[in-house]
C-alpha cells in the first residue's frame, strides 16, 4: 500500500513504513536508510525553448513545478519551495506528490523541484541551478517493536537495504568511470 499520508504504525495502519523524516513514536524501531536532497530539474527540450537559468533570480522567467505547500511533504522541500517563491514567480504549477511534478517536468511544462532519487531513472533530465538544493533529508524505515521478530518485516527490511546498497555501489562505479 502506497500512501501520501503518514500512517500510524503503532495503531497498525501498516506494518512498516519508509518515511522522509525520523518517526517520532517511541515504540518504533527505526533504521536510517539513506539521505536525499531536493533539486531543480528540467528537460533539455524545455530549456532549449525557455533558456537555462544562470542565477536564482532568472527563475521568474520560468514555470515552477512543485508540491503544494498545503500537501504533506518533507520540510526541506517546503523550505526550498518557500525560498523560491520569494522571487515572485508568476507561473506556478503545484500538485500533491512528487510523481506529478516528475510527469510535468518530463512533459516540458517547466522546472520541477524533485528529490534527487526520483530523477535517477531519467538521465536526460538536466539539473538546473546546480548550486541550489535543499538540506539533507533523512529517509527511515520504521516498524513497531512488536514486529521485531516478524519474518515478513525482516525480509522486507533486508530487501530494501540490499537495493540501497546495490544502488550506492552502482553510483560509485558510475562516478569512477
Amino acid at each position: 500500500m502506497l500512501e501520501e499520508r503518514v500512517l500510524d504504525l503503532p495503531m497498525r495502519e501498516a506494518d512498516v513504513a519508509i518515511r522522509m523524516k525520523e518517526p517520532s513514536q517511541a515504540d518504533l524501531i527505526r533504521k536510517r536508510l539513506m539521505s536525499v536532497r531536493m533539486r531543480l530539474y528540467a528537460t533539455q527540450t524545455y530549456l532549449e525553448t525557455h533558456g537555462l537559468p544562470q542565477k536564482i533570480e532568472d527563475i521568474v522567467n520560468h514555470r515552477l513545478l512543485c508540491q503544494s505547500l498545503n500537501s504533506i511533504q518533507v520540510a526541506a522541500g517546503a523550505t526550498l519551495v518557500q525560498h523560491l517563491l520569494t522571487y515572485d514567480i508568476p507561473k506556478l504549477f503545484t500538485v500533491n506528490n512528487y510523481f506529478g511534478v516528475l510527469q510535468g517536468v518530463l512533459n516540458n511544462i517547466g522546472i520541477g523541484i524533485l528529490p534527487n532519487y526520483v530523477t535517477e531513472d531519467f538521465p536526460d533530465l538536466v539539473r538546473v541551478l546546480p548550486d541550489l538544493e535543499s538540506g539533507e533529508v533523512p529517509v527511515f524505515l520504521a516498524y513497531p517493536e512488536e514486529l521485531r521478530q516478524s519474518k515478513r518485516i525482516s525480509a522486507f527490511r533486508d530487501f530494501v537495504q540490499e537495493e540501497i546498497f546495490a544502488h550506492r555501489k552502482k553510483m560509485r562505479e558510475a562516478v569512477a568511470v
